[in-house]
């Protein structure tokens, strides 16, 4: 499928998905789609470790930085945002960036005021926060978001990318 070229906004796609997003799991007979619920449903099923604790303040803080990244950050700098951007509204490459930079900046931000001084946002072993924020920290790269500011989410997210897991599902490692 590729997604640059809008494979996934096309009839057979949005047969199973219709909002013709990605990601989308099929499994075990069932349709999931949007990461986070696919995530809950594989740590649901897959249980150990667990990507979110069962303690309910840990939790709540899990999922507000999980949210803080699939809710407020990565809408905005997504593909079929730009596209909008650009074709719709007629804005220029110089225009999207600050867009682009406005919003993974913000977030971002604000993620760095609630990253630990040590380890992962899970601790020593890899939760919900983690998985959201290695995507997000590539798209900073990508789009050239300053990380001068952002010393723990680069720790974080070098401590990650160095772990297998992480590593095999990089953009550079996964091949089409």
């Amino acid at each position: 499928m590729d997604l640059v070229a809008g494979d996934q906004r096309g009839d057979d796609y949005r047969a199973l998905n219709p909002l013709g997003l990605i990601p989308l799991l099929e499994i075990d007979g069932h349709r999931i789609s949007q990461s986070l619920a696919i995530i809950d449903y594989l740590d649901a099923r897959f249980p150990d470790p667990p990507l979110v604790s069962s303690d309910p303040a840990e939790r709540a803080i899990t999922l507000a930085q999980a949210l803080t990244i699939a809710a407020e950050i990565h809408p905005l700098q997504n593909l079929r945002v730009q596209n909008y951007l650009r074709d719709e509204m007629g804005q220029d490459p110089p225009a999207i960036g600050k867009w682009l930079h406005r919003w993974l900046g913000d977030g971002l931000a604000a993620l760095e005021a609630s990253a630990p001084e040590g380890g992962l946002f899970g601790g020593a072993a890899p939760n919900l926060g983690d998985i959201c924020l290695v995507p997000q920290m590539y798209s900073a790269r990508r789009f050239l978001v300053p990380l001068d500011n952002l010393p723990r989410l680069v720790r974080i997210d070098a401590a990650l990318r160095e772990h297998p897991a992480f590593a095999a599902a990089a953009p550079e490692a996964v091949k089409p």
